[in-house]
């Protein structure tokens, strides 16, 4: 058997089966292999009959008196009684017609399932039963459970894979032996074995801990790889410019936060050394990162280099083009500000093709815009990128390519990133955060609603209205949803507020369906208070700024995950008036405990810890990468785990270990390279 062999060589996979595993992205007996299960349960211990008490149990016994009947509307019982030498069970089955003519009385068969009060009677309720053996698939053993869908259970994939297990036991090893022990690993055949197999508990925790030290290992090796290339480059030295710096910060209508002059001082240190700048900078929502990314900027522009800052959508583009503009005009220099955008016309862009390539436009914002091959920059000294996780790889590598020469690269995120988080996916970044707000900013008031008080909600946004102030009303559907009923609709509550409570205020509808220019428009008039109340979906979800905003009511806030709740919230509040976020309810039920933590804190990067927690293993960047960056064992949380194997990625790299030896491993640190390198 090979990897890469089809799952239609494995007996009991046949023509019509073989498309249901490939549903599920199973095609070949490695991706059979690595499909790990989603939970387990236990049903390692065996009971004697008179021993078992309520719950999970597991029992060795031969069945006798089976009988089957239908009942009422169709519905069909088997029922049968078990025995062992201590004493006898009673087993109930519903709608398994089949059981009855199936079992024998002579065979001995290991029985698992729930013992349980039906009728006031305690039975054995839908057991799972087989024959007794040395490897059982179902029963007596801890069980794994897989994803499954239509038509294909855990058991047919754990059949599947007890077919192939001579293959699993001569997988290869992927790690250097000095690795597996100085960690304690145990060997990656018997690691793959246990996590479908295990013996025992201590056994599936031995798999997932070698598994799991394995795929940080690979993350830590490609990073620090990256990381160690990138700084063999040279780029443009910029020199700091006090008197420039002093000047600009002279003029800002605000003062800057002590995170604000930290950051900016070591962007300034970066650009000044003889290495390219490769930084991050994660900054929660409104804590005035555009502001840094100016003032590193300056220093470009005063070279009489250019500056390209990309963002990820073209109403932010704007925005970001008129919130710099703006700071830089008390020095003069809004002029070499120029915006290049999808939506322009053809003449606008040629302009601006013109302008960019004669270096009359040194900072050029734009969206994916900027990385057409009609763009010439020739003096690109310094790429911005905002909300760097919205754009693919190979995007970022095109505008990098524009400059002939590596310039320095500036990432911006709104997204907190835990520590672990930071250290396993962006180790070939500088970080910095920015965790201060803005002197004057008010925390956001947070509450949960019932879809009962809604009308109460209701009455305190129209006085907020009357105020002056504006509303975000945010909903997780475009249009109706006949399997999510209570979810709502941002077309069916737009018509609701605007035909209902607030028929005499201005509500606008936003959503992604939306012709782009529409979008803009719509945006643009709720920034120019043309619109009260603006129902939108997500689209909103990312650097929208409206600082006269200060109530965001997000509907069925139960269907969105925690960062993209608080990133919702940080839509509001972005002015010295106080900020308001309700979050109503889907249904009258309790709220989640993840809504629970979130209406009590205010923290992005504490929520996004929390949020770790909560999710365990899983997406690092959900779809920003399209899922290869997902660990499926190991725990972000586990910071003795990651940071023992960013050591010995450390010592791979300095002991010049031979990547070729390690065929598996060279692989997927190739791959992984590709996906996060900012080169």
């Amino acid at each position: 058997m090979n990897g890469s062999d089809t799952i239609g060589i494995i007996k009991g996979i046949g023509p019509a089966t073989e498309p249901l595993f490939h549903k599920i992205g199973i095609a070949t007996l490695q991706d059979l292999v690595d499909y790990y299960p989603r939970s387990y349960t236990d049903f390692s211990h065996i009971t004697n009959i008179r021993d078992i008490e309520p719950g999970l149990v597991t029992i060795k016994a031969k069945i006798i008196k089976v009988t089957g009947r239908y009942v009422r509307r169709g519905m069909h019982i088997t029922e049968a009684v078990a025995e062992d030498s201590t004493g006898s069970i009673r087993m109930v089955w519903f709608n398994q017609p089949y059981r009855a003519t199936s079992i024998g009385s002579e065979a001995d068969y290991f029985i698992s399932g729930m013992f349980e009060l039906s009728r006031q009677k305690m039975v054995l309720m839908n057991p799972t039963i087989e024959k007794v053996s040395d490897l059982p698939i179902s029963t007596a053993r801890i069980v794994p459970r897989y994803k499954e869908t239509k038509g294909l259970k855990s058991n047919q994939i754990r059949k599947s894979i007890r077919e192939i297990l001579s293959y699993i036991k001569s997988a290869p090893e992927t790690l250097p032996e000095w690795v597996l022990n100085e960690q304690d690993l145990i060997p990656r055949h018997e690691a793959l074995l246990a996590m479908h197999f295990p013996e025992s508990s201590e056994h599936l925790d031995e798999a997932k801990k070698r598994l799991g030290f394995e795929e940080v290992f690979e993350l830590a090796l490609a990073s620090l790889l990256n990381k160690d290339e990138h700084d063999q480059e040279h780029a443009l030295n910029i020199v700091f410019n006090q008197k420039l710096a002093k000047d600009f910060v002279g003029h800002l209508p605000f003062e800057l936060t002590p995170d604000q002059k930290r950051v900016t001082w070591q962007i300034y240190q970066d650009m000044a050394s003889a290495n390219c700048m490769n930084r991050l900078i994660e900054g929660d929502v409104g804590s005035g990162k555009t502001v840094v990314a100016t003032m590193a900027a300056l220093m470009v522009l005063a070279q009489e280099l250019q500056v390209a800052f990309m963002a990820p959508t073209e109403l932010l583009a704007r925005q970001h083009a008129d919130t710099i503009h703006s700071l830089l005009k008390p020095i003069g220099l809004e002029g070499s500000v120029g915006l290049l955008v999808g939506g322009m016309s053809m003449s606008q862009k040629k302009v601006m093709h013109e302008r960019i390539d004669s270096g009359d436009v040194r900072f050029i914002i734009g969206t994916h815009a900027l990385i057409q091959d009609k763009v010439n920059m020739k003096n690109l000294g310094l790429v911005i990128i905002d909300e760097q996780h919205r754009f693919g790889v190979s995007q970022r590598k095109q505008l990098q390519k524009k400059a002939g020469h590596m310039p320095h690269v500036l990432s911006m995120t709104a997204t907190p990133i835990p520590r672990t988080l930071a250290l396993t996916l962006y180790g070939e970044l500088d970080i910095s955060i920015i965790s201060s707000k803005p002197k004057g900013r008010k925390a956001i008031e947070t509450n949960i609603i019932s879809p009962n008080s809604t009308k109460t909600i209701h009455a305190y946004i129209d006085l907020e209205i009357d105020k002056g102030r504006q509303v975000f009303v945010v909903c997780p559907l475009i249009s109706e949803s006949e399997v999510l009923q209570t979810v709502h609709s941002v077309g069916k509550v737009h018509k609701e507020l605007a035909e209902g409570p607030f028929k005499h205020r201005r509500v606008g509808l936003l959503h992604g369906k939306l012709p782009a220019d529409e979008k803009n428009a719509i945006m643009q008039d709720f920034i120019d208070k043309k619109i009260d109340i603006l129902v939108s979906t997500t689209v909103i979800e990312v650097g929208v700024d409206v600082p006269n905003a200060t109530v965001m009511l997000i509907q069925s806030a139960d269907r969105f995950g925690l960062a993209q709740l608080h990133q919702l919230r940080g839509r509001v509040g972005r002015s010295e008036h106080q900020g308001y976020c309700y979050l109503v309810l889907s249904d009258s039920k309790a709220p989640s405990k993840r809504l629970q933590i979130f209406e009590r804190n205010n923290d992005g990067f504490k929520l996004a810890e929390l949020d770790l927690e909560l999710r365990g293993p899983g997406a690092i960047y959900g779809t920003f990468q399209h899922g290869q960056l997902d660990l499926r064992v190991a725990k972000l949380t586990d910071v003795k785990l990651i940071e023992a194997a960013r050591q010995s990625a450390r010592r791979f790299i300095k002991k010049d270990e031979k990547m070729v030896y390690y065929k598996h491993l060279a692989d997927r640190v190739n791959t992984l390279r590709s996906v996060t390198n900012l080169n």
